[in-house]
């Protein structure tokens, strides 16, 4: 493994040697959830029902790693969240959810520079299509609750590549779309802070944790452990 070099307080690199240049890559490709927004969705939605603690434990050793099935723990969450409503979820969008510190810069210069944006998240559609919207991402994946009568179910909705984003899925994303801009993942960016984000950012060009978790660290080209998702410009000029 490269040696770690903190290059300016909270922004380690590993392996790479700069001066780099956005224009490099073609792609970039976020997490969601604690990546690109602040909050962890499903423990945001789940406190709708009185069942935030609960939830926020088996999310945090799911991102920790500590947890190897991630799609039985997302369906045991999602379990939790029957009889949530639409209006809740909206209220948690509009009161709870904000982009991280350098999120719409990062996306701004990286359209700017040519490249296409991709978020993959294990959150889910209701949350992840505004925030798509919101910054003009170009490709989404994520997953989708079942809502009956206005309420949410406890159950996903199976779309047509299945019905969690896990970690693989978050790979198999990242790679489809290189193949549908006809490049290589070597020209791909991929950006996240948990154990889900690992097969992703194993076969990118250049791995980058946010705010992330050691496991995750440990394995990344690039760690912002302080300041915002833009601090990546530092190091990719136009």
């Amino acid at each position: 493994m490269n040696t770690a070099t903190e290059i300016a307080p909270g922004l380690v690199i590993r392996g790479m040697t700069p001066p780099m240049r956005l224009s490099d890559f073609k792609l970039i490709a976020f997490d969601m959830d604690s990546t690109l927004i602040n909050i962890e969705c499903v423990d945001e939605i789940a406190d709708a029902v009185g069942h935030k603690a609960e939830v926020a434990a088996i999310t945090e050793a799911a991102m920790q790693g500590e947890i190897t099935d991630y799609k039985q723990s997302l369906r045991e969450r999602v379990a939790l969240l029957a009889g949530v409503s639409l209006a809740d979820i909206d209220r948690i969008y509009r009161e709870r959810l904000k982009l991280n510190p350098g999120a719409p810069e990062l996306v701004a210069a990286c359209k700017k520079a040519g490249l296409k944006v991709l978020l993959v998240s294990g959150g889910f559609t209701h949350i992840s299509d505004r925030v798509r919207d919101h910054l003009g991402i170009d490709y989404s994946r994520a997953n989708q609750l079942e809502v009956q009568n206005g309420k949410l179910s406890g159950r996903m909705v199976a779309q047509p590549w299945g019905d969690i984003c896990d970690g693989e899925e978050k790979r198999s994303m990242l790679l489809q779309t290189c193949a549908l801009l006809g490049i290589s993942p070597k020209q791909a960016i991929a950006m996240g802070d948990g154990a889900n984000d690992l097969p992703m950012m194993s076969v990118a060009g250049l791995a980058v944790a946010y705010h992330a978790k050691p496991a995750v660290r440990a394995c990344a080209d690039v760690c912002i452990n302080s300041g915002g998702l833009d601090r990546l410009l530092t190091l990719l000029q136009a």
